[in-house]
């Protein structure tokens, strides 16, 4: 119920403080009854919009207020009668009939006939010192200017219990201003008139322009004042009220959550069934799909278990894990028990939907303890798929993170999944075990596991140390201590031992990110000139992408480079064909995206790695959106060339490893050994490896909060996104070239809903915004002469952009108000431009590329 009483609540006790037990300031009367008008308006709209266009409605009524009763032994303990009568509900705006939800209609059929009753019936307050408001203990300033006073309350600073949830990332999330004025004007003592407003202001950090706001204004106006009864003997409230009326019954002043009964809702079942046709799985890279997924989450967060289980065993093989991915991101304990009874880790068979489970429960954006438990209780139990088994721990990582994020690192449940992966770490005999927990780690990024993390990094091979190398990398720089960066130094200048090119360039990538000094720098620079040939020109295009994007290391750089000993031509001038470079896919007001690109060949010509990274970052955050990393070891032996310094023992391996919104993945192998080598070259057919595909939950922000007139307001944002990355390498002896090729198809969708929900009208907005686009990443090398010739491409193509608002005004008769507003538009297509020397290469290699034939072992 609409209270009403609310604001008057508030307006005594701003005046009721107790000095020396007296209270203070304006105060009611014995033997008098004050009778006030009283307006209450909410409005709903986009946050820099006129309020004349806002949807939203306006109560008003006339207030009786009389002092009942007083505490004889301390004045500031009050018994107060309020009655409302005289309730009026109408648009908070003028409109034409037609598009009036009040038309036709009186207050008690709006709000109901019981309801009314039990509005206009007396109600009885006690003030005890005037120290009680709905919003909670906040931080107050007065203003005071002659007969008037102005309060101001920062809504942000209040001590009270929260309801809902927030992204885990900011740059996903969403921020809230909230602000609250009231202002009294006095006549001779008394009130005159006082004036409330309160705005909540919801943006989405990733884009401001999507954003709403919830206005809330009231006004108490003294009518009249009139003789009335006198004050009720007693020495306590309780008795006093008995007198008054046994009925009465202790309510508290926050007001019940009350949302309006929807009577013509579809059940999850049949929800499921109007949506089915757009989740199939080619249609996973459009944003109809993305749209659709986040609106099965809404209605799965509503259903039971028995519901839920009810359309997973009942769907169609290629929809069940679409189905899987929106249970899982649905992050109820319905949903948790519902998924963890269908699945059966001990059956191999149904792999592809626990791994889509598992990916879910990595991208969750609120996970919980209970989660984190279940896994870590599977991971001890048989699972039948080794792949799985790794995915599952992999995973494990990312919650420890985003548990530990939000202070949770000391629940039990967390303790334990530490415990278990730095101990089977240690206790790990077998490569692939090793490297499973190394992936574990990398996504968790625990202090305490960096210790470790550098033993492997410098005492291992191959995939060992370099799995543990990158997951350094990712730690943020003031975890990176002068111990980490002794170990990077001797890594990079193999002071202990000889490490493999990738191991050294990752070492070198994390001392220059890590605050250098000027030593490190300079030892580094003195070393380009006498590495591999190809590390050498990687390490060299490093430094002058330093130097160009401006990286906080840049003017330590340029101090160095002020030594011709470390700066000469004969230094800097060695050929070779890898490469690093960064740049801007996006710089804007509210947040900014760059890309960097590296590609680093073997001195035969054979791709070692390219890795293709994707940062975004506003003022305040981070966030690791994307990377890809394709590696390639011991081919040379398939074109009789002699490998490179410690890397003479390598076996033939190829793969790709992704990180996808801070969750890095289980990588993917295309072939393992020579044997298998050989075996996929006679039998490739040119076809993309999938990397992932599935449907992510983005932001998913839901807040609930009582404005000071008594309704629940509420906010809910949720975004989706429809992925698909896949990615191929092949090569042909015959013409002695490569290529690889990543593909990232992606489509958005973003929907908002702030709404103001009584139990007689609902009010609010709905914005939504959708995006479809795909990013291709080219590396084509030939090398059938020395340097050998490389062009790098990475393409976005055009992609549609929609974004709509929709303010409504509803009934529960069904009768509603809607006004919509929407834009379309192209995003051009663009090829992100990398450094003049990978110009000149493409053109030389789509000049030879047209003289040779197509054909591909």
């Amino acid at each position: 119920m609409i209270l009403l009483t609310v604001l008057f609540l508030c307006i005594i006790s701003t005046y009721s403080a107790s000095v020396k037990g007296h209270t203070t300031g304006p105060s009611l009367s014995n033997d008098k009854i004050y009778t006030f008008a009283y307006t209450a308006e909410v409005y709903v709209d986009r946050a820099k919009a006129s309020l004349k266009k806002s949807a939203g409605y306006r109560i008003s009524s006339d207030v009786d207020v009389n002092l009942l009763w007083r505490n004889p032994d301390n004045d500031d303990d009050q018994l107060v009668k309020v009655t409302i009568k005289n309730v009026q509900v109408e648009n908070v705006n003028e409109r034409p009939d037609a598009k009036n939800i009040f038309k036709g209609k009186n207050t008690e059929k709006i709000i109901g006939k019981e309801y009314l009753a039990a509005l206009q019936q007396p109600m009885v307050l006690e003030l005890a010192r005037g120290k009680v408001d709905i919003s909670g203990k906040c931080n107050t300033t007065y203003q005071v200017q002659q007969d008037q006073v102005t309060k101001i309350k920062a809504l942000d600073s209040c001590e009270i219990i929260k309801t809902g949830f927030t992204s885990h990332n900011k740059i996903l999330d969403v921020s809230t201003k909230a602000t609250s004025a009231t202002i009294y004007v006095l006549e001779d003592s008394f009130f005159k008139s006082i004036k409330a407003e309160e705005n909540y202001v919801f943006f989405l950090n990733s884009r401001r322009k999507t954003n709403a706001k919830i206005v809330s204004k009231q006004r108490l106006e003294l009518k009249s004042v009139q003789a009335g009864p006198g004050l009720i003997a007693g020495k306590q409230a309780a008795g006093v009220v008995k007198t008054l009326d046994s009925n009465y019954v202790s309510m508290p002043l926050v007001a019940e959550t009350v949302k309006s009964e929807c009577k013509k809702c579809p059940s999850l079942s049949e929800h499921w069934k109007s949506i089915k046709e757009y989740m199939h799985p080619d249609k996973l890279s459009k944003a109809e799909a993305a749209r659709n997924f986040l609106s099965l989450i809404q209605s799965i967060r509503k259903a039971t278990k028995e519901e839920i289980l009810q359309i997973i065993k009942s769907e169609k093989k290629e929809l069940l894990p679409q189905i899987v991915d929106a249970v899982t991101s649905a992050q109820t304990p319905e949903s948790l028990e519902a998924i963890l009874e269908f699945l059966d880790f001990k059956d191999a068979s149904t792999s592809i939907l626990q791994e889509r489970f598992l990916y879910a429960c990595g991208f969750a954006s609120h996970p919980s303890e209970m989660l984190l438990k279940s896994l870590t209780s599977k991971f001890k139990g048989d699972i039948a798929n080794e792949e799985i088994r790794e995915t599952l721990v992999i995973v494990m990582g990312a919650l420890i993170r985003k548990l530990c994020d939000r202070d949770g690192c000391k629940l039990p449940a967390v303790v334990e999944a530490k415990k278990l992966i730095l101990n089977r770490l240690e206790k790990a005999k077998k490569d692939d075990n090793v490297k499973m927990y190394l992936l574990a780690l990398k996504n968790a990024l625990l202090p305490e596991a960096i210790p470790l993390l550098l033993k492997y990094a410098e005492s291992e091979e191959g995939h060992i140390s370099n799995t543990a190398a990158t997951a350094i990398q990712r730690y943020d720089p003031s975890f990176l201590t002068d111990e980490v960066k002794k170990t990077m130094n001797r890594i990079y200048h193999q002071n202990r031992k000889v490490h493999e090119k990738t191991v050294r360039t990752t070492a070198a990538a994390i001392i220059l990110n890590s605050n250098p000094t000027y030593m490190e720098v300079k030892n580094i620079l003195l070393s380009i000139g006498e590495l591999p040939l190809e590390m050498n020109k990687y390490m060299l295009s490093m430094i002058q992408d330093i130097i160009r994007f401006e990286m906080p290391s840049s003017k330590t750089v340029r101090r160095v480079l002020k030594d011709m000993r470390s700066h000469n031509y004969e230094r800097f001038s060695k050929p070779g064909s890898s490469s690093a470079y960064s740049g801007y896919i996006t710089r804007g007001p509210d947040i900014s995206s760059t890309y960097s690109l590296d590609i680093l060949y073997s001195g035969s010509g054979i791709l070692r790695r390219s890795n293709l990274n994707i940062q975004v970052f506003d003022r305040n955050a981070q966030l690791h959106a994307g990377q890809v990393v394709i590696e390639a070891q011991g081919l040379e032996t398939i074109i009789a060339a002699t490998p490179d310094e410690g890397e003479e023992n390598l076996d033939s391996f190829a793969g790709m490893s992704a990180i996808l919104f801070d969750v890095q993945l289980r990588p993917v192998t295309f072939f393992q050994g020579y044997g298998d080598l050989m075996s996929k070259m006679l039998s490739a057919t040119g076809d993309p490896i999938n990397v992932v595909k599935g449907l992510i939950l983005l932001t998913d922000y839901s807040q609930e909060f009582q404005l000071q007139s008594g309704p629940r307001a509420s906010a809910d944002f949720q975004g989706g996104l429809a992925i698909d990355i896949s990615g191929g390498m092949e090569f042909s002896l015959w013409y002695r070239e490569s290529k690889t090729n990543v593909k990232n198809r992606v489509a958005m969708f973003i929907s908002g809903n702030t709404e103001v929900d009584s139990f007689f009208i609902k009010t609010g907005m709905e914005t939504t915004l959708e995006v479809e686009t795909t990013l291709d990443f080219i590396s084509t090398v030939q090398f059938s002469q020395y340097p050998f010739l490389v062009c790098m491409q990475m393409d976005r193509v055009e992609s549609p952009f929609r974004h709509s608002v929709t303010k409504y005004e509803s009934l529960p008769s069904g009768r509603r108000y809607t006004a919509r507003k929407g834009t379309a538009e192209p995003l051009p297509g663009c090829e992100y431009p990398l450094h003049q020397e990978n110009s000149d290469m493409c053109r030389k290699v789509f000049s030879t590329a047209s003289d040779s034939s197509s054909s591909w072992f």
